[in-house]
């Protein structure tokens, strides 16, 4: 009888523990133990040899890196729910199927936005820091460390899909009133159980919120979707809280807008060059006028060992003979 040959997966970072074993039991798996990110030599190494390449959010997979991909490269399967990453289109032209890791890190990236709601206007990491640093506290006082309340305010979604719905549903129990902008109006079962306002124009909405949150994908129709004019359309109370992708706000406007005080602050968990942060984000940072975290909206040990699963179905499928479920298609197909 013919054993299969099992195919060679190049994995670009470590991945946890029972989803590096689980690889090594199904795949011929070639890890990386030490977590460093791979150069440009080494990926062009990698898609040229592999059969399968699993690579992750900060490998730029573009078209000239797969043009130099070997024959025997079939899968790119993105640890991960963005593909921004990847030229999808360029796969596509060579016969690379794409899949990417959708609907495991809905909840996980909605309790960080709902978290980062939270942080800014009550001034959390302000008190923390103040009791971590060790200055000394004076007690309890009727004036001191006082923030806003987020109940009762307007909270304004941009992207209202499966992230953006998830921050909705947390938001509304806060007692938020929800708005929303999408490119298309979601279900009316959906509008009325949340008690949501679709606004059609997102300057209209951005004007009248006291919270914009920003759950919308990377495309090159949302790049700097909220650039400086829309963002001067905001009021001077409003916050921006961005757990989506740096690039779709315009992170030079929304820096500015705070220093001047035209906006009352922002909640960041990604940034528009990472991994590189604009030091004028630290500096605001440091003033408490913002909440900066290090791209942690999907990071729990439940959400990662999810992807890894998907990871691996969607390689057993292909190599089964079947189209993987979370397949990519270029945007113009």
């Amino acid at each position: 009888m013919t054993v299969r040959k099992k195919p060679l997966v190049v994995i670009t970072r470590k991945l946890p523990d029972q989803v590096e074993t689980r690889m090594r039991e199904l795949f011929d798996a070639r890890l990386n133990l030490d977590d460093k990110r791979m150069s440009q030599p080494e990926l062009v190494a990698a898609v040229k040899e592999a059969d399968v390449l699993v690579p992750t959010i900060t490998d730029r997979i573009d078209a000239a890196l797969i043009a130099q991909a070997g024959e025997r490269l079939k899968l790119i399967a993105n640890f991960g729910n963005g593909v921004d990453n990847i030229d999808v289109a360029a796969a596509a032209k060579k016969g690379i199927t794409v899949t990417n890791t959708p609907n495991v890190l809905n909840e996980d990236t909605a309790d960080m936005t709902m978290a980062l709601m939270l942080a800014v206007p009550r001034r959390l990491t302000e008190g923390a820091e103040l009791l971590r640093s060790g200055e000394k506290w004076g007690g309890w006082s009727p004036t001191w460390m006082l923030g806003h309340r987020i109940w009762g305010k307007r909270l304004g979604i941009v992207g209202m899909g499966r992230v953006g719905t998830a921050v909705a549903r947390r938001a509304k129990a806060f007692g938020l009133s929800i708005h929303y902008h999408n490119r298309q109006r979601v279900a009316p079962a959906i509008e009325d159980e949340l008690e949501a306002t679709y606004w059609d124009s997102l300057d209209q909405m951005l004007a009248r919120m006291d919270i914009i949150s920003v759950n919308c994908p990377s495309t090159p129709a949302t790049f700097h979707l909220l650039s400086a004019r829309r963002l001067e359309l905001m009021q001077p109370r409003a916050y921006v809280v961005n757990t989506a992708r740096g690039d779709v706000v315009d992170e030079d406007a929304l820096i500015r807008l705070i220093e001047e005080g035209k906006l009352a602050g922002a909640g960041l968990d990604v940034f528009e060059h990472e991994p590189s942060v604009n030091p004028k984000l630290l500096k605001l940072a440091q003033k408490n006028k913002i909440v900066i975290l290090p791209h942690m909206g999907s990071a729990t040990i439940e959400g990662r060992v999810d992807m890894g699963e998907k990871v691996i179905i969607n390689i057993r499928t292909l190599y089964d003979g079947h189209r993987p479920p979370d397949r990519v298609l270029p945007r113009n197909v």
